[in-house]
């Protein structure tokens, strides 16, 4: 399942100064066979002994004493794609720095806005990336690069790979960004061709399959923490004062929860993973009523994908990389309080978006390490001639995965996780409604 694919045997001796044996205080290159067992669980490990089978293991990431490439023959291309995310910079920076000064690749190609920039139809060109050229774009949000949404022709993608001498070409983005690179790996494959392609997971709601944790999610969170805390100061300041906070999860309500559980004043977070009512005994609108006439305020914090199946979606509509666009459940939560309360008693509603300012803003510490750490460990990846994987943090290591084993599904949050349970502890909210 884990099986990462390789162009070949590396022949070519690495320019890294490493070392291969312990207790000389110089770090180890990292062999073929060192591999990291997936399921740490004690009944996995019994139940491998029993059957004498070997448990399921990943590839752990970091440099060879051999390398693929000749880096001094070696062409390298960097696109971004999908929507924006703190530390998308930060990788960048951190794969030209690796490429030029780790191994001494001299030519690095950006290619501008997405996989459109592989298509030379478009007429976008590239960018020739230097040390000096990237040195503080870790400083901003964004992408250097620029990015799109939407596929392109494979065949004329790998065309433009093939007639520009590219080598590796690294891939920054989400599930449909993935699912595209693995496209194009396909296609080199079929043609017999030497071109690495490796993508580094990006995704501001967490929600990449197997791995630890995706770049840009943390200062998501952290940023989205500091809205909560100003919302809390306005919804307490009114009498039955409230604030509904929409934050960015599509499909999952990782960052709904973290931000819930990093400032503790939300008194209800509502994510795409739970189903919900609002009326009735027990649902949100009196637990919501309950909430007010103890403490005469309340903070909401809802997911963007939350509560879709309040909505009649008789036809469903898809973004240009094929992602459901929801209603806007944060503006239909406004109205449908304020029309439950009018006969009840008065109150003040502040509503809330700041997606797009999150989505923006510089990586924090956290990420910035993050995103330094997969860069590197893609370079290591791709100079060994290892190909259609992904390099991420699974049980708090570094390792590589096939694209095709981390695009399968995406990762929700589970609701009978201790995750979850802390959220709920911290709101006071029921486990239903």
């Amino acid at each position: 399942m884990f099986q990462i694919e390789s162009l070949g045997i590396p022949k070519v001796k690495s320019p890294l100064q490493l070392s291969t044996v312990r207790g000389d205080h110089i770090f180890n290159y990292v062999k073929e066979d060192d591999k990291l067992v997936y399921d740490l669980s004690l009944d996995t490990y019994n139940k491998c002994l029993t059957n004498k089978e070997e448990p399921l293991c990943m590839e752990k990431a970091g440099p060879r004493q051999h390398i693929y490439f000749e880096p001094g023959k070696t062409t390298a291309a960097i696109v971004t794609c999908g929507g924006l995310c703190p530390g998308i910079n930060n990788v960048i920076r951190g794969i030209v720095m690796a490429l030029h000064y780790f191994y001494g690749v001299p030519r690095i190609l950006g290619i501008p806005y997405g996989y459109e920039g592989l298509n030379p139809a478009k007429g976008h060109g590239f960018v020739e990336l230097t040390p000096e050229k990237v040195k503080d774009i870790h400083q901003f949000g964004g992408t250097f690069l620029g990015s799109s949404r939407g596929a392109q022709d494979v065949s004329v993608m790998v065309d433009t790979l093939v007639d520009n001498r590219i080598d590796i070409l690294f891939t920054i983005g989400g599930d449909g960004t993935l699912k595209g690179a693995n496209a194009i790996g396909e296609e080199i494959e079929k043609r017999g061709l030497d071109i690495s392609v490796v993508g580094i997971p990006k995704t501001i709601d967490n929600d990449i399959d197997i791995i630890d944790k995706s770049f840009g999610f943390e200062t998501a969170f952290d940023v989205a923490s500091a809205i909560l805390r100003d919302a809390h100061n306005e919804a307490s300041g009114a009498h039955n004062g409230m604030s509904i906070i929409k934050l960015m999860g599509r499909d999952s309500g990782f960052i709904a929860a973290a931000a819930t559980l990093a400032m503790p004043v939300v008194n209800f977070a509502l994510i795409p993973e739970m189903d919900f009512d609002l009326y009735g005994e027990n649902g949100f609108f009196e637990q919501l009523k309950k909430r007010l006439e103890a403490k005469r305020h309340a903070v909401i914090v809802v997911a963007e994908g939350a509560g879709q199946h309040l909505f009649d979606r008789k036809k469903v509509k898809t973004d240009a990389s094929g992602n459901i666009k929801h209603e806007d459940i944060g503006v239909y939560l406004k109205e449908k309080i304020g029309e439950y309360f009018k006969d009840i008693f008065p109150m003040t509603i502040k509503y809330i978006d700041p997606s797009y300012i999150i989505r923006s803003a510089p990586a924090n510490s956290g990420d910035s390490v993050l995103c330094n750490q997969l860069a590197y460990q893609a370079v290591h990846g791709a100079m060994s001639g290892k190909t259609k994987f992904v390099v991420g943090k699974v049980n708090n290591k570094y390792v590589y995965l096939p694209i095709s084993a981390v695009t399968q599904k995406r990762k929700k949050v589970d609701l009978e996780s201790e995750f979850w349970f802390s959220v709920l502890q911290s709101t006071g909210q029921p486990f239903l409604m």
